[in-house]
């Protein structure tokens, strides 16, 4: 590394405030993304297993479900910059899964199927499932791709109604951290504030 690199490097790690602005949580690890990321896959299998080629329900499933999970991490990168921009992305991803949420529903009515009461003991199965599981979609593959339609269809909606309890409260927490904290502007403004103290006392 050269002097002017390890000058620059120095500089922006002495500056206030820097590092509380560019800290964010890497999404891999965030368990919404983990279980998003399952809910794309098996709605993928779903759509490839149980609707007929050219059904535009198709794409607009596998784009609800690709939405929340790419909003997650694209919120979770802009959350280095602007926790306002993170909150807002985070809400679009569980809006996407609502709407997802939604065609599933319709599936099971349309086909004259049952959807899983809460407390029932297939959806209990399910949520214990996702307490040991979470994070990838290998732990649901058999069920994914060996159950008949309504029981898939009644998985999925149960990982989407975790993955959504999770969202929730990830964005209470960011709204609890937004109003502390404020924003981007905000934290800024705070930085120059204190550059400007540190520049006066040097002054002196």
């Amino acid at each position: 590394m050269s002097e002017l690199e390890k000058s620059s490097r120095s500089s922006r790690s002495s500056r206030p405030g820097v590092k509380q602005i560019l800290s964010y949580k890497p999404y891999e690890k965030l368990l919404s993304y983990q279980r998003s990321n399952v809910v794309f896959l098996a709605t993928v299998k779903f759509t490839q297993r149980f609707l007929k080629r050219g059904d535009r329900t198709i794409d607009q499933m596998i784009q609800a479900a690709r939405s929340g999970k790419q909003n997650i991490v694209e919120g979770s990168m802009a959350g280095a910059g602007s926790k306002q921009s993170e909150l807002f992305l985070t809400n679009v991803a569980r809006a996407s899964l609502a709407e997802l949420l939604e065609d599933y529903k319709d599936f099971l009515n349309v086909h004259g199927y049952a959807a899983w009461d809460t407390d029932s003991r297939e959806a209990r199965f399910v949520r214990g499932l996702c307490r040991k599981n979470s994070g990838s979609y290998e732990n649901y593959r058999e069920f994914i791709e060996t159950r008949p339609a309504d029981v898939v269809a009644n998985i999925i909606i149960v990982l989407i109604h975790q993955t959504g309890f999770l969202l929730d409260k990830q964005v209470a927490a960011l709204e609890e951290k937004f109003l502390e904290d404020g924003g981007l502007k905000e934290k800024m403004s705070r930085m120059r504030i204190e550059a400007r103290k540190m520049g006066g006392k040097r002054g002196k």
